[in-house]
């Protein structure tokens, strides 16, 4: 006979009685505190664990996680693709920033290149006039030096820019994989609304009859036997 057949048998007048009595019983079948932890020091999952305690360890299959924030799958998936799509917002901005300072620095080097082969030009003049005034073939050297240094600074900015660019091109992937998480949200928000219909009934959770927590043949040792409950019926008509 399970917990709830016995309240039943019993009246309103015996009620407290029927607590003491009970509270004896349970006494005799508590189980020391040690055995309820295990090898590691931790209490058994098996005698019931709150969601706020809960830790997930490797080694245990089941129960699974708490369906608390952390552990909800749409939830996680919706801020990995809201998250995502902030943090590459964030990246295109600087690689167009990135972009714009190369075609700026292009802009400068071009300036440059200008102004130097007008100084080329004019100390060439001057070495043909004065080809015995060796300052001017210095110069002409010092100039041809930098003329290179410049080609390399623009070869790199260039190369800076077209980076950026390509990467650009491959964060578009970004979006195909946001878009490829949403569909995956869709689908399972799907399955959810059919999964609910499915077992959705026509009496509502709060109107339905409770279901016993044991029921006769369950094993058990948390029900009351037919001998409990000779003993208990018998302490009433002392």
């Amino acid at each position: 006979m399970t917990q709830e057949e016995l309240d039943a048998l019993l009246n309103e007048n015996i009620l407290d009685e029927a607590d003491e009595q009970e509270a004896k019983v349970e006494a005799k079948e508590e189980v020391p505190e040690e055995q309820f932890e295990d090898k590691h020091g931790k209490i058994d999952e098996s005698k019931g664990v709150k969601a706020a305690d809960f830790r997930i360890d490797s080694d245990a299959s089941w129960p699974p996680p708490p369906p608390t924030v952390e552990h909800k799958v749409v939830h996680q998936l919706d801020d990995v693709t809201r998250d995502s799509e902030v943090k590459a917002t964030e990246t295109f901005d600087k690689l167009e920033l990135i972009s714009n300072a190369g075609m700026d620095i292009e802009e400068g080097l071009a300036k440059i290149e200008n102004f130097i082969n007008s100084q080329e030009d004019m100390l060439q003049k001057l070495h043909s006039k004065f080809p015995n005034f060796h300052t001017f073939s210095q110069k002409l050297e010092e100039i041809a030096e930098i003329r290179g240094v410049v080609g390399k600074i623009t070869n790199a900015v260039q190369d800076v820019s077209n980076a950026s660019l390509e990467a650009m091109d491959i964060m578009q992937y970004q979006d195909i994989h946001r878009q490829k998480i949403e569909r995956v949200i869709n689908v399972m928000r799907a399955l959810s609304r059919y999964m609910s219909s499915l077992f959705e009934g026509k009496i509502d959770d709060t109107k339905r009859v409770s279901s016993a927590v044991h029921i006769q043949g369950d094993k058990t040792e948390n029900v009351v036997n037919e001998e409990d409950i000779e003993a208990l019926i018998a302490s009433f008509g002392k």
